[in-house]
């Protein structure tokens, strides 16, 4: 389900909510981003920790990314950029082959580190590291598991390389392909909202999710539009077995 929580049209942060028109000028520096997190893994029905452990789409995971190339083949995109990791890249491909673009890999869109985390379900590091675990529930900016990121550092790493990218692309429209802990970052920049702060949005495997890049930052229009899998009984568009 799509959740729309920013302006109609939308409208650089300087600007009115209430705004009807973007100014010419204005609209040919901006660019539109499609933010997408990569479609499922085996391990994201595990509830394990990925984090920069490269692991493949599952079934329903290349189904998503298929579905996501279908739904966006309409789209004027002029790039698409994506986390090296297979997952993130492998979605992104099922897009790039129905619009005829070539995948740019881009380490900065990885997802983030979770160092001794990583391979281990949410009910393991309760057990294992329960101290740590409370940290990482608390959104500890500073927190990092060992050999990990913390999220600011996260945050460090992704918001720089993301507004690179856009501003690359003036008056066009990007997608890129990342991983649910980045697109937590991109939400929280684009809303304004601390590191700390609870979450209270979903980040669905192939989500579609737009925001606006200005000379200002970054701003939401659209977030977590899932239509594109919706299932249709009975036709081709199933969604295929667990």
């Amino acid at each position: 389900m799509q959740r729309i929580v920013s302006y109609r049209p939308p409208c650089p942060t300087r600007y009115s909510r209430r705004c009807q028109t973007i100014p010419r000028k204005l609209a040919l520096q901006i660019t539109r981003i499609l933010a997408v997190r990569h479609g499922e893994t085996a391990w994201n029905r595990d509830t394990r920790i990925q984090g920069h452990t490269d692991i493949a789409l599952n079934e329903r995971g290349r189904w998503q990314a298929e579905r996501l190339g279908e739904a966006l083949k309409d789209e004027p995109i002029a790039a698409i950029y994506a986390s090296d990791l297979g997952r993130a890249f492998e979605t992104a491909q099922a897009v790039a082959r129905v619009k005829g673009l070539k995948v740019v890999p881009n380490t900065s869109l990885r997802e983030r580190h979770f160092g001794q985390f990583e391979g281990h379900t949410w009910a393991d590091l309760e057990q294992r590291w329960p101290t740590e675990a409370l940290a990482w529930r608390k959104r500890m900016p500073d927190f990092a598991p060992a050999g990990g990121e913390s999220l600011h550092q996260l945050q460090l790493r992704v918001i720089p390389a993301v507004l690179a990218l856009a501003a690359r692309h003036p008056g066009e429209q990007v997608l890129m392909v990342a991983h649910g802990g980045v697109l937590d970052i991109l939400y929280r920049a684009a809303t304004r909202l601390e590191l700390q702060a609870p979450r209270s949005w979903e980040l669905p495997n192939t989500g579609i999710n737009r925001l606006l890049w200005s000379p200002e930052g970054l701003s939401l229009v659209g977030w977590g539009d899932t239509q594109h899998l919706q299932i249709e009984t009975g036709s081709a568009l199933d969604e295929p077995s667990a």
